[in-house]
């Protein structure tokens, strides 16, 4: 074009050099928008070489343009076999093999690692290439067959490599595979030492932006699967200065968000968590992420289950099933919520069946042990309870401990022995106070109260029972306050107010519920009491309201404005 308005030919190439130089500057100050302007108008004029196109597939990764990035790391490694440059022909199909595994395009990933294959055939199995090839092998093995051992000797072998050759972005990429390895075998003190090692290297800006990205987002998922809270919120806040520093940056950014919104949570400022997570969404609109904001969604479902926003949680878990995120445990937790203990007990324990490896389960046993309680399943519960204490037991983690000792006090609190619910009540307590999670802290205080009310202590009964209601009410957390307020709810006399028709208090609660078809189970869960309390207080019901059948006493109850 320049040529063609008369520009002499020196000119031009200085030009280009000079924009050039430009966009190199750009990318290395990570102002992504302004680098990938600058290389995309190079790009059209054929200025870039192999290493250029590589700066501005990194360029689009980081603000989202995933075609863009295919399209030039595929021109990169052609540039690079044509030079008789394998390693980084092999480094741009391993880069292509995790844009398109992200997005799910598994089958043209595996293409490309396996052209890699082609091109360092007959080389030497020491060299640096080998050792890429040996990522998308842990890689299969964590995430596809679950061969633990497996992937943990490829991501050893690709770690030795990368450090024999001096090559940091696979020396520290490997490491922090060989650390996911671990957490999945169940050895998660090593695993979260190799994870510690990755992020050291990761934090002080050794390894490259994309890699860094990855990196960052793996390892936190990895501390939340180990239930390592305070990790998992030490390298947050470390991604969410380094997203910060690249304010124009889409990737990574929203997954930055996800894990704000979790540790937001936990730590109980619910707004600021659901406006994080609905920041996500907006965040992987851009970059088109589906599955990523698919978990989002999912984060959101909870926030709004949790404040006893039913039919916002619901439209949140159908997106995110939508998106290919599965909505376990929460949906399971809003049919209990919503009085649907069978749906509930028939989800978590096709959960629990399929479930395999100590992280995945120890996802989903803690919602178990709660929805088999509610259901009446006392055995189900008891053996739920029992796999997180032998979990916990060989497990570095506060958190896991707590809610495995949450776990048994709710069985032995089922079971009638409220002295050994009380020794393992204040063990959870503890922790969850030092965590700072207020949430969990008023869930125990409520298993502590209806403890000292079993053992006969009815003023420390009152005093944990309405520290919990103060706790759920600054949270927001409006069934929680809700099934408080009928447990504090004092039995009348039994000369109760006419328009009652003679019902205690109690008796109007379980009236209710029998009128909006609950079945006794679900009271029982609802009100915090035993199903045989249930049944004698329906038997009161029918005598004193002179009904026979419970379709009865709600037809009774709507008529005479008692629900």
């Amino acid at each position: 074009m320049w040529l063609a308005l008369g520009v002499p030919p020196r000119a031009v190439a200085k030009g280009l050099s000079d924009e050039l130089e430009k966009g190199r500057r750009l990318c290395a100050k990570r102002a992504w928008a302004d680098a990938y302007k600058v290389l995309t108008s190079l790009d059209q004029v054929d200025a870039l070489g192999a290493e250029d196109l590589e700066l501005l597939a990194t360029a689009a990764w980081m603000v989202g343009r995933d075609d863009d990035v295919v399209s030039a790391l595929e021109r990169a490694q052609r540039l690079h076999v044509e030079r008789g440059v394998p390693l980084g022909a092999v480094k741009c199909h391993f880069s292509l093999y995790i844009n398109l595994a992200l997005r799910g395009e598994m089958g043209a990933a595996d293409g490309w690692i396996s052209r890699s294959h082609r091109l360092v055939a007959g080389q030497e199995q020491d060299c640096l290439e080998h050792g890429w090839l040996q990522v998308p092998v842990a890689f299969e093995n964590l995430e596809g067959t679950g061969d633990f051992d497996a992937a943990y000797d490829a991501a050893g072998t690709a770690a030795d490599l990368g450090a024999r050759f001096h090559d940091t972005d696979l020396h520290v990429f490997a490491v922090h595979m060989q650390g996911h390895a671990r957490i999945q075998q169940g050895r998660v003190a090593e695993g979260l030492r190799l994870l510690d090692e990755a992020m050291v290297s990761v934090a002080a800006g050794e390894v490259s932006p994309v890699l860094t990205g990855l990196i960052y987002c793996s390892v936190i998922g990895g501390c939340h699967e180990a239930f390592a809270l305070r990790r998992a919120h030490e390298w947050t806040m470390a991604l969410s200065r380094w997203c910060a520093d690249q304010p124009d940056m889409v990737a990574f950014s929203g997954q930055c968000l996800i894990h704000r919104a979790e540790i937001l949570q936990l730590h109980g400022t619910w707004r600021d968590a659901l406006q994080e997570a609905r920041r996500a969404c907006e965040r992987f609109g851009l970059g088109m992420n589906e599955l990523a904001a698919a978990e989002a969604l999912y984060r959101q479902g909870e926030i709004h289950r949790l404040q006893g926003d039913y039919a916002g949680a619901e439209e949140a878990y159908r997106d995110a099933s939508r998106g290919g995120f599965e909505p376990q445990p929460g949906l399971a937790l809003l049919r209990l919520a919503q009085g649907n203990g069978e749906a509930a007990a028939a989800t978590s324990r096709r959960l629990v069946g399929e479930a395999a490896g100590p992280a995945v389960r120890a996802k989903f046993l803690p919602a178990h042990v709660e929805i088999m309680l509610a259901v009446g399943d006392l055995e189900a519960a008891r053996r739920a309870s029992a796999e997180l204490d032998e979990m916990s037991a060989g497990h570095p983690s506060e958190m896991l401990e707590a809610i495995a000792a949450q776990a048994r006090a709710a069985v032995h609190l089922a079971e009638g022995d409220a002295p050994a619910a009380l020794a393992a009540l204040r063990t959870a307590s503890h922790v969850w106070q030092d965590l700072g999670t207020p949430y969990e802290a008023a869930r125990v205080r409520v298993l502590m109260g209806l403890t000292c009310r079993a053992l006969g202590d009815q003023d420390t009964a009152q005093l944990e029972l309405e520290s919990a209601r103060g706790a759920f009410e600054r949270l927001g957390a409006e069934p929680d306050i809700a099934r408080v307020d009928s447990i504090l709810t004092p039995e009348a006399p039994a000369a109760a107010p006419t328009d009652r028709f003679g019902l205690t208090a109690r008796e109007l609660a379980v009236l209710r519920l029998v009128a909006q078809g609950r079945s006794n189970r679900d009271i029982a869960a609802s009100l915090f009491i035993s199903e045989h309390t249930v049944a004698r207080h329906v038997h009161n019901i029918f005598a004193k309201l002179g009904v026979s059948s419970r379709a009865a006493a709600g037809a009774f109850a709507f008529g005479h404005d008692l629900v």
